[in-house]
């Protein structure tokens, strides 16, 4: 990989006072899967911990539906059509797509280019010292995370899942397992830790990138009875699925096996932060935490329910890319608790380095703003935020563009070249297509996104020449018929008293020799 420089010299020296900056990155996690977020069912006291003493970001976005997208732009600064990662690395596309669909999903990069300069990499040229920790999906060899940026790097390799499971024996070369049961978000945290404490007070940036709360999903018996409990105590709903567009999607938060995973993300969180207050950093650490894309309701282990918002993971629609989204600056301190601006990933570059004193790269161009104004009171200038998602998914999900302007969100389909839109202050659910009647503003809308994409030189889709519609009908009705009925069928089993994956319960019952 190509050596990469900064403008070093306009960035101000570090010494012991600068800011250290812990970014907390979940995986799959919706917006209300947290109790501080509105969820009765799962319980996040850690989390919880990071918005009550920061601001929350009311209208925070990842900036992809999918992971690797979202994940770049954190990196990057930049929206997915500029960097051109706009699929999950290793997703098909072209005419390696095999599957009957109208369109055949656009060629993306599989990698992020040498010519950025990442995150961690500004900030090391500013004198930190920086870490990695856990899931990374940004390209095999040579675009690991020692090669952008990161000076030590604990689990990050070109999988995005956890091979192995949230147990030990994992299978994942960067970090070797060590305690048989061992679980993988407390690892990433003890990892996390270390680095921190045998840093001296010199200034770092640590990304804490969990797994979980991917699927495979699993916990433990004792959580998983928990929840359980929990979900007859509150009273178990008759059905716990509904059909979407295309798939049956989650609609209760009632999954034992999921909410006990979240609970352990949420105990390494608190990990880490009780790391903080003992080494009296706690003051001078600016902790991030989001998640690269919204909860799992449809596809993958069908998690979690996202409503009031509509869709998930995958989806074009809010359930699918807002996010939990918070920042605790500590050096700010009459911040506002809440900030109702429109913000997504790409302003994480930006904002971070503003808040640490770092001067931006100058020949890199962001697409991200900073979003240190809104902690000052002041606004940010107008501004449109841009999705490319011309792909399908497993969840769902149809290949599409978004543009946000104001409070009107404009979804452009690539099967039919038409477009949906919503006023989101009025309709936050997108149960109201406005398009017809707000025609004017349509097309405009419209026509601004496909210019936006034809100056980056985005990749669109292309018409699928051996697309069966016959087919497609059964395939639906299948969905609806048998599909809809075995997702309420395993609810119930994970609900049932006496429910059990395995004798070790995903080896989380294992002990050392």
């Amino acid at each position: 990989m190509a050596c990469k420089t900064t403008n070093s010299d306009q960035n101000q020296t570090v010494g012991t006072s600068k800011p250290n900056v812990l970014f907390i990155l979940a995986d799959d996690l919706g917006l209300h899967d947290l109790s501080v977020t509105g969820s009765t069912y799962y319980e996040t006291p850690n989390i919880d911990r990071i918005a009550n003493e920061g601001t929350v970001f009311t209208q925070g976005y990842a900036s992809s539906r999918v992971c690797s997208p979202s994940r770049a732009s954190i990196m990057t600064g930049q929206f997915t059509a500029h960097h051109g990662i706009t699929d999950w690395i290793g997703a098909a596309s072209g005419t390696d797509w095999n599957r009957n669909d109208k369109v055949l999903p656009a060629a993306y990069n599989h990698a992020l280019s040498d010519e950025v300069i990442t995150l961690p990499e500004a900030f090391k040229s500013a004198g930190y010292t920086t870490f990695f920790a856990g899931k990374w999906h940004l390209g095999d060899t040579p675009s690991t995370p020692e090669n952008n940026g990161y000076d030590i790097n604990k689990g990050g390799w070109e999988v995005g899942s956890p091979i192995g499971g949230y147990f030990s024996p994992w299978e994942n070369p960067m970090l070797p397992n060590k305690e048989a049961g061992e679980n993988l978000s407390l690892r990433l945290a003890k990892e996390t830790s270390k680095f921190i404490q045998d840093q001296n007070g010199m200034p770092f940036f640590a990304m804490l990138s969990f797994y979980a709360v991917h699927g495979p999903i699993e916990t433990t018996e004792e959580r998983w009875k928990k929840y359980r409990d929990k979900a007859e105590a509150q009273g178990i709903a008759p059905s716990g699925f509904e059909m979407e567009r295309v798939l049956p999607i989650r609609v209760e938060q009632d999954n034992p096996i999921y909410a006990g995973l979240i609970e352990q993300m949420d105990v390494a969180v608190g990990l880490v932060l009780n790391k903080l207050e003992e080494l009296g950093l706690a003051d001078n650490t600016i902790v991030v935490f989001t998640s690269d894309n919204g909860g799992v309701a449809s596809g993958d282990a069908f998690s979690t329910s996202n409503l009031p918002l509509r869709g998930g993971k995958g989806y074009q629609w809010e359930g699918g890319i807002r996010e939990p989204y918070f920042i605790k600056a500590p050096q700010l301190k009459n911040a506002p608790k809440e900030i109702n601006a429109p913000v997504t990933g790409a302003d994480f570059y930006p904002t971070l380095l503003d808040l640490a004193g770092i001067a931006q790269p100058e020949s890199i161009a962001l697409d991200g703003q900073s979003l240190k104004p809104l902690f000052e009171n002041e606004n940010l200038e107008d501004r449109s935020l841009y999705w490319h998602y011309p792909h399908y998914g497993n969840q769902g999900g149809e290949p599409s563009s978004i543009i946000r302007k104001g409070d009107y969100k404009l979804i452009y389909y690539y099967e039919s070249n038409t477009s949906e839109l919503y006023n989101l202050k009025e309709d936050p659910a997108e149960q109201n297509n406005i398009a017809s009647e707000a025609a004017g503003r349509t097309q405009d809308m419209q026509a601004e996104l496909l210019a936006y994409l034809g100056e980056v030189g985005a990749n669109k889709p292309v018409p699928n020449p051996d697309f069966d519609e016959t087919k497609a009908r059964q395939q639906q009705i299948d969905r609806r018929e048998k599909l809809l009925p075995r997702l309420e069928t395993e609810r119930k089993q994970m609900l049932s008293k006496d429910y059990k994956p395995n004798e070790t319960w995903w080896d989380s019952k294992l002990t050392k020799d």
